[in-house]
């Protein structure tokens, strides 16, 4: 749930439709939260599988370096989830949920559209397709934020306040369809960018235009069921009214400071000379529960690098389990995947027999427990990390690039760089392949290799400062001598 809906839960609201809703089987769940429910699963299905594969579009498609493609990442993540706080203001205050949800779900639909386009080789130069991708990511984080904080409290809306059971049982099958869209979708998106091939290359406007699609059907969804739901009309930025009490309250303490008043129980309650009791106790009750969200911003902020840090990291690794092959964009499925295992397994067998020892497992320990294993996680990857470094090459600084010479030429070969002394290469045929041969050597702008094999010479050329190339070099069926040169 967003900002200004989510923290509606603690409010009452004002106004209640009188519409009658048909359940579902005779039951007291509304038809209309099926509606609710395919849509979220559609939007999140569109949502995690273009982001799945978005770090390696970065890399591998618009060519930016890793520390680009992770800043860029997290700067649209960071923007969905800034967003909330306008959409969840504009439902409150202006269009209401439905209207919020139907119209940027149009412009999320538009983001995905673009941000596809932007994924053909065929359409423009580099430079269009860097616009096109932002401009997509830009709708997208607008429309996907808009309608983050709406949608759960819409589909809260549609019960009757007497059906509190039901309505907490929706939120968990919500949950559970968002974690089902997510798992889905990073499973297939990875496998339709590398196991398809388009333009001659790993289809990325395939792995951004099914999202696309799924979003599209989202919005499809959603209209269909327009006419079942229980909308309720905009009662103001409940928000903003939070925000109005808590200042008006620190400001009427501050002006009595040095007078004499009866002593108030609570800081809140010098607002309750312009606002309700009712409210201030509301107030009152969201306070208490802020400080938890502290933690919550470093959290996330670290829990996010599966889709970038942590997604390079899985392009380094042996992903080979025999009869498997995982996709390195395909790491971030273990996330839904553990949550749709582990989440009945907890609330059906772990937590109950907490209780049958006895023991007091209340939800801030149970924060307390998972922030300590996520923190053991990252302690564990810095570990593989290290690991993997140890066998990289050497880093090249400016002016500088690093160079691993694979000779299988039969000879030993003597290679001669401008600026730098000639060593030698042996043959590695029949040889040890293990060794990278990785040599650091002075380069500005762009130079040529010139190695020497007996009495044979051959220049290759494509090495460039700041970078690091493996130069192959064999020989043609005549015996004569010819080199790649690959970066």
């Amino acid at each position: 749930m967003g900002a200004g809906s989510g923290v509606r839960n603690f409010f009452s609201r004002d106004s209640i439709p009188t519409k009658k809703v048909p359940g579902i089987c005779g039951t007291k769940y509304p038809l209309s939260i099926l509606f609710i429910i395919v849509n979220e699963f559609c939007e999140r299905f569109s949502y995690y599988g273009m982001k799945a594969v978005l770090t390696l579009y970065f890399v591998n498609y618009l060519h930016w370096s890793e520390n680009r493609s992770t800043t860029i990442y997290h700067a649209f993540s960071g923007l969905c989830y800034f967003t909330p706080l306008i959409g969840a203001p504009i439902a409150d205050a202006w269009l209401g949920k439905f209207n919020t949800i139907f119209y940027l779900s149009i412009l999320y639909v538009f983001g995905h559209v673009i941000k596809s386009v932007g994924a053909i080789p065929d359409i423009g130069n580099s430079e269009l397709h860097v616009v096109l991708s932002m401009i997509g990511l830009i709708a997208i984080a607008f429309g996907t934020g808009g309608i983050k904080p709406c949608v759960s409290a819409f589909g809260g809306d549609q019960f009757d306040e007497e059906h509190v059971k039901e309505r907490g049982k929706f939120f968990s099958i919500f949950y559970m369809s968002i974690n089902a869209g997510s798992l889905i979708s990073t499973l297939v998106t990875p496998i339709l960018r590398g196991g398809v091939q388009c333009f001659g290359q790993d289809c990325y406007a395939l792995a951004f235009g099914v999202p696309a699609g799924l979003m599209f059907v989202a919005l499809i969804v959603f209209v269909s069921g327009s006419g079942m739901y229980k909308k309720y009309p905009p009662q103001g930025n409940i928000l903003a009214q939070v925000f109005k009490c808590i200042g008006f309250a620190l400001k009427n303490r501050w002006r009595h400071r040095a007078k004499q008043f009866p002593k108030r129980g609570h800081w809140l309650d010098w607002a309750s000379e312009s606002y309700s009791k009712k409210l201030i106790t509301e107030v009152k009750m969201v306070t208490k529960v802020l400080f938890l969200y502290i933690p919550l911003p470093m959290f996330w902020a670290l829990f996010d690098q599966q889709g970038s840090r942590w997604t390079l990291q899985a392009t380094r690794m042996n992903a080979d389990f025999g009869s498997f092959v995982m996709q390195p964009d395909q790491i971030q499925v273990m996330n839904p995947l553990l949550i749709l295992i582990l989440v009945p397994v907890f609330d059906l067998g772990i937590y109950p027999l907490v209780r049958l020892c006895k023991i007091n497992f209340h939800p801030i320990a149970k924060m307390a427990i998972g922030m300590l294993l996520a923190a053991l996680a990252f302690a564990v990857a810095t570990v593989v990390e290290i690991k993997i470094n140890e066998t990289n090459p050497l880093v090249p600084k400016p002016g500088e690039a690093t160079v691993q010479i694979l000779n299988f030429a039969g000879q030993d070969a003597t290679v001669q760089i401008p600026n730098n002394s000639p060593f030698t290469r042996p043959s590695l045929i029949g040889g040890d392949f293990q060794d990278p041969n990785y040599k650091k050597i002075n380069v500005t702008g762009t130079t040529n290799v010139n190695v020497e094999i007996g009495t044979q010479s051959i220049s290759c050329s494509g090495i460039r400062e700041d970078k690091t190339f493996s130069l192959l070099v064999d020989r043609h069926a005549d015996s004569s001598l010819y080199c790649r040169t690959v970066s």
